[in-house]
């Protein structure tokens, strides 16, 4: 019963987390109720069988995957091109499915030369308080927006919905804080059922759509044969090399987790970079997004403190289950969207703890002091950029500048570099 829970509630964060994307995506590719509902189920499927992939033959570590948001980044540019360099949408869908295929194909060589594990050595504590802050930023405004209930429908503050989010952010941190450690451990999946009475008791409950069919298998290459193009592998082989820094940082927050818990530790990087690369592979067959480790990951972990990697492979396997039962993934598509930014809210507030924590094993304060404003400041200004300004900046260009917290790591990574570099030299030339 204990292990049921515990997967449970892994099911309930990784499907919470995970239902927004492919909703936002459908909708920017025009997609039909039935094919949203579709795309809804594939997603979900991939996700759950790569969590699997790499709990059982990956790093190893209890990481959800979900929609990477370069992904996202990508199919919200490229659906733009729809019309103009393109024939239609569903042309630029097969466009992502054969670059998700080559993003995969990539991983494998990153991982079979090495150039994966040398990349993991940029990744010192001052970078990972940099990568994890600015994580939390970028995401703190989808967090808060939601929480006004403010998206495609209603420009505006919601109170209702507000007043909602409160109460289940109160009810998270009354659960996360309670004395008794089986409501302290199930926190999460409480204060999920929580939040949706609130929202079910104000009139503000997600609306159920009824499907008529009990089972159904993912549909495979759903929009046609994957198309490769020279500007597609371009772009998937700069992504996947970004994809890397997200993969790299959530294994090395999860380990700093996993290590104060006194578990072991051991080379999980090269692995992981071959199960990327089959789980990229499964993006792009099952015409679904992309997947990558979840650095979230390590709060929820942190706050439910369920260490075991046994819990979150059943609950990976039951996400793959209900991935094949419509009317069950149609009853999870109905949480409503504030409940769920509300509850992730808490967990990341667990995050904002290991970032200081990796800012307190540098001992060059000062060093690190000006890495982290200057990539601070960079990775944070970017985020204000609306999206509109990179219309016309090729989309290799404007994956990296549309997106804060790759540009703000990556500067983090060349500064403190440089520095290094320069300090090396300093000390060899006396």
């Amino acid at each position: 019963m204990h292990l049921f829970l515990s997967a449970l509630q892994w099911v309930a964060f990784m499907v919470a987390g995970s239902i927004a994307a492919p909703i936002a995506i459908a909708d920017l590719f025009q997609l039909t109720p039935a094919e949203t509902a579709d795309f809804i189920q594939r997603t979900i499927f991939v996700l759950g069988a790569s969590s699997l992939i790499q709990a059982l033959i990956g790093h190893r570590l209890p990481i959800n995957e979900g929609p990477a948001g370069l992904w996202w980044g990508v199919f919200a540019i490229y659906a733009g091109f729809a019309g103009t360099l393109y024939s239609s949408h569903i042309e630029v869908l097969t466009v992502l499915q054969g670059g998700m295929i080559v993003s995969g194909v990539i991983f494998f060589i990153l991982a079979a030369t090495g150039l994966l594990k040398k990349l993991t050595s940029l990744f010192t504590p001052a970078i990972t308080f940099i990568y994890l802050m600015l994580l939390i930023l970028q995401l703190s405004g989808s967090f808060v927006k939601g929480m006004f209930g403010i998206n495609s429908e209603h420009g505006t503050l919601q109170p209702f919905v507000l007043a909602g989010s409160i109460l289940t952010i109160l009810a998270a941190l009354y659960f996360s804080g309670h004395k008794t450690k089986w409501i302290q451990q199930y926190s999460i999946i409480l204060a999920l059922i929580a939040g949706w009475i609130i929202f079910v008791l104000m009139g503000l409950g997600g609306h159920v759509t009824v499907s008529s069919s009990w089972f159904a298998l993912p549909e495979i290459l759903a929009f046609g044969a994957p198309s490769f193009d020279t500007g597609v592998v371009i772009t998937s082989i700069f992504i996947t090399f970004l994809l890397t820094t997200n993969m790299i940082a959530s294994i090395r927050v999860t380990e700093e987790v996993m290590k104060s818990q006194g578990h072991p530790t051991y080379e999980r990087y090269t692995k992981s970079g071959f199960a990327s690369g089959i789980n990229q592979i499964l993006g792009g067959i099952f015409s679904a997004i992309g997947p990558v480790p979840i650095s979230g990951a390590a709060g929820f972990v942190s706050a439910t403190r369920m260490y075991s990697i046994l819990p979150f492979i059943a609950g990976s396997v039951i996400i793959i289950v209900i991935s094949l039962v419509p009317k069950v993934m149609n009853l999870f598509a109905s949480l409503p969207a504030p409940v769920g930014y509300a509850v992730t809210t808490v967990i990341f507030i667990k995050m904002v703890g290991l970032a200081l924590g990796e800012y307190h094993k540098e001992k060059d304060l000062e060093r690190t002091h000006f890495v982290a404003g200057i990539s601070l400041i960079v990775g944070v200004g970017a985020m204000f950029v609306p999206p509109a300004a990179f219309k016309d900046v090729p989309v290799v260009v404007a994956s990296i500048l549309n997106n804060g917290l790759i540009l703000g790591t990556i500067t983090g990574i060349l500064v403190e570099q440089t520095i290094r570099s320069k300090t090396e030299k300093s000390m060899k030339s006396r």
